[in-house]
Parts: C-alpha cells; sequence; structure tokens
C-alpha cells in the first residue's frame, strides 16, 4: 500500500505527463513521440519542477535568515551587484528595477536602512539625489548564504562540455519564451 507521500509524489509525477493530464492530446500534441520520448520529456519537467521547488526553498531560507522579504532581497541583490561593478545606486534605480513606486521605495529604504542593511548618503555628484549601499555586515551575510549557493549552482554549470551547455541554454531560452507565446 502506498503511503501519503508516495501518493502526493505520483500525482506531482503525473501532473507532469501528458498520457494522463491530457490524454486525449487537445493541448499537447505528441504525434511521432513514443513512450520512451515521452517518458524522457516527462522526467526533463519532472526535473525542472524539483529546481524550481528547491530554488524556491533556498530562497526562503536566505529571507528567513536575513529576515527579509522577497523583494528586499531583490534589492539587496541589486545593491551588491552594482557595489560589486562601482555603480552608485539611486532610489530611482532601484525603483525601475524592482518595478514599484517611489513611495513603495521609499518603505523598503526605510526597513532595509531601520535593519542596518543598507545606508543612504548624499550622491556625490547630484546633490538632488541620495546614493543607496548595502552594509558591509549585510553584504558578509549575502555571500554566505545566497554567495555560496550561487556558487554550487555555477560549479553545475560549469561541469557540463561547452556543447551541453548551448543545448540547457537554448532550452531554457526557449521555455522562457513561451511565457510570451499567447496562442
Amino acid at each position: 500500500m502506498a503511503t501519503e507521500r508516495e501518493g502526493r509524489h505520483d500525482i506531482a509525477a503525473a501532473m507532469h505527463d501528458p498520457r494522463i493530464s491530457d490524454h486525449d492530446e487537445q493541448l499537447v500534441d505528441r504525434h511521432g513521440l513514443d513512450d520512451e520520448a515521452v517518458d524522457q520529456i516527462v522526467r526533463v519537467m519532472q526535473s525542472l519542477r524539483g529546481w524550481h521547488d528547491a530554488e524556491r526553498r533556498m530562497s526562503e531560507a536566505s529571507s528567513r535568515y536575513m529576515k527579509l522579504n522577497t523583494t528586499d532581497m531583490r534589492a539587496l541583490r541589486f545593491l551588491i551587484a552594482a557595489r560589486n561593478q562601482r555603480e552608485i545606486v539611486t532610489p530611482g534605480a532601484l525603483s525601475e528595477y524592482l518595478g514599484i513606486s517611489s513611495a513603495s521605495t521609499t518603505k523598503l529604504l526605510d526597513r532595509l536602512e531601520h535593519g542596518a542593511h543598507v545606508v543612504r548618503a548624499p550622491h556625490p555628484t547630484d546633490r538632488r539625489a541620495l546614493a543607496i549601499s548595502v552594509t558591509d555586515a549585510t553584504r558578509i551575510v549575502a555571500r554566505e548564504t545566497v554567495g555560496r549557493q550561487h556558487a554550487r549552482r555555477f560549479a553545475a554549470a560549469a561541469a557540463l562540455a561547452p556543447a551541453e551547455r548551448e543545448v540547457v541554454i537554448r532550452f531554457l531560452d526557449a521555455l522562457s519564451a513561451t511565457e510570451l507565446d499567447q496562442d
């Protein structure tokens, strides 16, 4: 008898198998694909789901560890990248990157400054603007958490042969383009 966990796994696996979820081929054209090919495609989809779940768990763990929400974490990653490139970030640039209003950016910066994650200072060349920078303590914590995770992902990609990386790039780009396809 299957356990509850195994049952959930079977259901999750079935979600990616068009022979189960779309048995009459109203959405997924399986013409020319034998069962072995469909099995392999389903395994690709399951692996993508596994990566997505792992990415979500890693992101949530980092957010919990740093006691920040997703937008706050995105802002810090942007500020760290800008620092590494010796770029000055203004509230307007941060607002544009995050896709949020200037009022929301002000609230975000208030939160991050209160948590000692960022510093607001006069812009060195534009006296009307502020320069936003991440604190050294936050930068170090981010490097030790998010940075180490990124290093492991980079190593996984580096372990692929150049031709394999090109296949993965082409595949992921094609997946990203499906978002734009609105038949």
